[in-house]
């Protein structure tokens, strides 16, 4: 499974890009774990904002497995629709 996680805004108005091949690393197993618990895959692509404004960061994270993508797409507001994805991109950041 191929994970990436694109983001970009922010003051500096910077772009961010992780990515995971779940078949080597180490976290492979645990994150596989992870997507599958949050739903990821049954998830609308756009998850939306509770707050507005041009320093929040906006994320995609883009899935590829069996054939198949799936991204969801968010900003990083801290609000409870977004709480979620926010937790999963610190597992998908930090493998």
């Amino acid at each position: 499974m191929k994970i990436v996680a694109t983001g970009s805004g922010g003051f500096a108005g910077l772009t961010r890009r992780h990515e995971v091949d779940t078949s080597a690393s180490a976290d492979g197993p645990a994150l596989e774990a992870a997507l599958a618990a949050s739903g990821f895959c049954a998830a609308g692509p756009t998850v939306q904002a509770q707050a507005s404004g041009a320093d929040l960061l906006r994320w995609t994270i883009t899935v590829e497995a069996d054939g198949r993508r799936h991204s969801v797409t968010f900003i990083q507001d801290g609000s409870p629709a977004s709480a979620p994805w926010e937790r999963l991109l610190a597992r998908i950041l930090a493998a």
